[in-house]
């Protein structure tokens, strides 16, 4: 049983959503980029996979509110596939950098502290979210960092409109130019902890053997690698080959 004090913190914790941000897991639509190692179709079902445990670690959040942010095409598609389980919506604008904005433009009502997550790292500990809210809580704006120079998280209370203006999202600079705004703006921000998403061989590598060990953390994610098992076990030595022709 609660006690009164927690009672008062849980009421006045301000409402939070989480936004994912997806695409429909269409062939040669998503994750192009391991589509030269991996058949296309192979892919798609990967990043269904993705999408599907990604959703399901943000429904474990407690007094979390969660949605889908995708292009308008995909509404559709995506609003069949999860049926009346969630919120979808379809951005304004295209590309990642419009619909990051429409996030923003349209959740951060009525002092909402609303936090866009990719679709494509569901084996992130639940505990890192719930701090990501913690941190907005005393920051304008939370970002968490890719080790590859994304981001895998932004969030804010406010819209800021020029926040991803030419953001250069899916390159290696794309945090740096998120921070290089952040401070022409006066926004005050804090980090979780860095992460990695699921872009190319190297990191479907390391994830394959991270749900080898730990298959509950994203479990439709852990069944595809385990279907590909082999497959996967061949783009070690391709990568090591590659990287010794460099």
């Amino acid at each position: 049983m609660e006690s009164s004090s927690q009672t008062t913190a849980c009421s006045s914790r301000p409402n939070r959503t989480l936004v994912v941000m997806a695409k429909a897991p269409s062939p040669g639509m998503v994750k192009t980029r391991l589509t030269e190692s991996l058949p296309t179709s192979a892919v798609t079902a990967l990043y269904r996979c993705l999408l599907e445990d990604t959703l399901a670690l943000a429904k474990s959040l407690t007094s979390v509110d969660v949605a889908v942010m995708c292009p308008e095409s995909d509404r559709n598609d995506l609003a069949h596939l999860f049926g009346n389980t969630v919120q979808v919506i379809g951005q304004q604008g295209h590309g990642l950098a419009a619909g990051l904005a429409s996030v923003f433009k349209y959740f951060t009502a009525s002092g909402r502290h609303v936090i866009a997550f990719n679709s494509d790292s569901p084996h992130l500990a639940p505990s890192v979210l719930d701090c990501a809210f913690e941190i907005l809580a005393a920051h304008d704006v939370v970002v968490g960092p890719t080790h590859d120079g994304g981001y895998y998280l932004v969030g804010a209370k406010v819209a800021h409109p020029s926040l991803f203006e030419g953001d250069g999202l899916g390159t290696k600079t794309a945090l740096d130019r998120l921070l290089t705004r952040t401070k022409v703006l006066g926004l005050s921000t804090g980090f979780t902890e860095p992460f990695y998403d699921i872009d190319v061989v190297k990191d479907l590598l390391l994830l394959a053997g991270e749900l080898r060990l730990a298959p509950a953390k994203a479990p439709r994610t852990a069944g595809w690698c385990g279907e590909w098992q082999q497959a996967i076990a061949q783009l070690g030595p391709q990568l090591g080959s590659s990287l010794e022709g460099l």
